[in-house]
């Protein structure tokens, strides 16, 4: 019989190690990806939805179309992994056995975990633009806003992209500015970190871009309660914070399935990770990608795409009785637009903190580090391209490396290492 491997989840992680296995990988291999609908979004573009600057119908595509020929495609939800058995069961009733199983889907937003989220205000005066629908109707909302209090929300971490609230923050001041009615309107910030990101160096530089833009930043705060009708977050200690409108990111957790599969999660339903090797530590022949990961990584594309080396690498020297290779490094690098046609980009790993220089390289890098430009924001409009044609096929995109490179970083100007996870 062939080795099969399967799949589940047909997003970033999922699609890109199905397409770079099957370029990879003998004819006598099946590959078997599973995913509970055929609608693969851009995430990265609904950021720009409430602006109006992107229509969420244009960052759907088919998941079936974004799989090279000879990947098997099959659209059910999972029930269950059963671990022992090396099967997945669908909620149809049908089964799947596997050789080597991958764990690609994702994280799921769970606004039910915060009282009151899921209320008679969502849609009314409380959104996210974390999903399509609520993006498209938060662009709505704003549109008519021109006076009071508008807060953003993230409820606590991990969430998909942990930069994207402080975008949302930045556009949000440029929008109303182009409207003129940022005098009239209150922006505040408000976060469960003690600042304005997890990295000190970049939270630092993020915490004074805020401060620049007059937008308000309430640290340390732990959401316990969203009150929409009379327009108020509670925290767990009882503090409170007044909203006219709330832009919120609700909690976020692993796949329901992850929870009914013994083994095989934690209790968010995150799927413990070796965080160089990315094999699960559930089984010799489970990995995981992305954000379906417990990894002490962002859970961001930049980070899936680099993971994917390692898990296609690894699932290779699996397959052939070979010590596994612990290549990954934590890399990642994210955009972070600001407003008025620029952006800003960091670079950082495990072990090191986002450092000011040149991206890719010294030499050659066009981007600037740490620092706003124009090119930065050009090169994050174009990535949805690039994200299409390049990322998700499983190319190798010239002059990226899966891991960071410090030869255009000046460390000298950054605090200490991080240390290394274990």
């Amino acid at each position: 019989m062939p080795t099969r491997i399967v799949i589940l989840g047909a997003g970033t992680g999922g699609t890109l190690t199905a397409n770079r296995l099957r370029r990879a990988c003998d004819d006598d291999v099946e590959i078997v990806v599973v995913d509970r609908d055929d609608r693969h979004v851009y995430q990265p573009g609904l950021l720009f939805v409430p602006f109006g600057l992107a229509e969420s119908t244009e960052l759907v595509r088919s998941r079936r179309a974004q799989l090279h020929d000879g990947i098997d495609f099959r659209i059910a939800e999972v029930e269950q992994v059963d671990l022992p058995g090396n099967r997945v069961h669908l909620d149809d009733g049908s089964t799947v056995d596997y050789d080597v199983l991958v764990v690609a889907s994702g994280a799921v937003l769970q606004p039910e975990e915060t009282e009151g989220l899921p209320g008679p205000g969502w849609g009314r005066n409380v959104f996210t633009f974390f999903e399509a629908e609520s993006a498209q109707a938060l662009h709505t909302a704003l549109q008519g806003f021109d006076r009071g209090r508008i807060v953003v929300n993230p409820i606590d971490m991990p969430i998909k992209c942990p930069v994207a609230p402080l975008e949302f923050c930045f556009l949000l001041d440029w929008y109303l500015h182009q409207r003129g009615v940022r005098d009239d309107v209150e922006l505040t910030y408000v976060t469960c970190l003690d600042g304005a990101f997890t990295k000190p160096v970049a939270s630092e530089r993020l915490s004074s871009l805020l401060a620049d833009k007059g937008i308000e930043v309430v640290t340390e705060f732990a959401t316990g309660e969203v009150d929409a009708e009379h327009g108020r977050l509670v925290s767990y200690d009882e503090r409170e914070v007044p909203f006219d409108l709330l832009v919120t990111i609700p909690l976020h957790g692993g796949p329901s399935y992850v929870g009914r599969s013994p083994g095989l999660g934690d209790e968010f339903g995150f799927v413990p990770t070796d965080p160089r090797t990315l094999q699960a530590r559930a089984a010799d022949n489970v990995f995981a990608i992305g954000d379906a990961t417990n990894l002490p990584a962002s859970k961001a594309g930049s980070v899936t795409h680099f993971e994917g080396d390692t898990v296609v690498a690894n699932i290779q020297h699996f397959l052939a009785g070979e010590d596994l290779e612990a290549t990954f490094d934590g890399h990642s690098n994210c955009f972070i637009e600001t407003g008025f046609h620029k952006a800003l980009l960091i670079d950082f790993n495990y072990d090191r903190e986002p450092l000011p220089g040149r991206y890719p390289d010294a030499h050659v890098g066009p981007l600037p580090l740490l620092k706003e430009s124009r090119m930065n924001h050009i090169a994050k409009l174009l990535f949805q391209w690039v994200y299409w044609h390049a990322l998700l096929p499983g190319h190798d995109i010239p002059g990226i490396s899966a891991q960071m490179q410090h030869a255009a970083k000046d460390p000298a100007l950054t605090g200490a290492d991080q240390g290394t996870p274990r």
